[in-house]
């Protein structure tokens, strides 16, 4: 079994790839929200069907990200509580 060092070693190791993943969700729903900007723009007032549907589409994908964003939030946080109990 690794020794506590190792253990912290490799926590701070996954936390910090975790935490670049966030990062990586960050950009992601700052790209997304450029995407429904286009479209907005794109409708001009008129919302097409397929337009909306877009809309739609890309704020559930943005709603999933946050979910991903906040999973990884509570990983990181028991990986380190776990790490606090050592």
């Amino acid at each position: 079994m690794a020794g506590v060092e190792e253990m912290r070693s490799w926590v701070a190791v996954a936390t910090e790839k975790a935490r670049s993943g966030i990062a990586a969700i960050a950009q992601a729903s700052l790209e997304l929200d450029e995407a429904r900007g286009a479209l907005a723009t794109a409708s001009s007032g008129r919302e097409p069907a397929e337009l909306a549907r877009s809309q739609s589409l890309l704020a559930e994908a943005d709603r999933s990200l946050a979910e991903a964003r906040d999973t990884l939030y509570e990983g990181i946080a028991a990986a380190e509580g776990y790490l606090g109990g050592r």
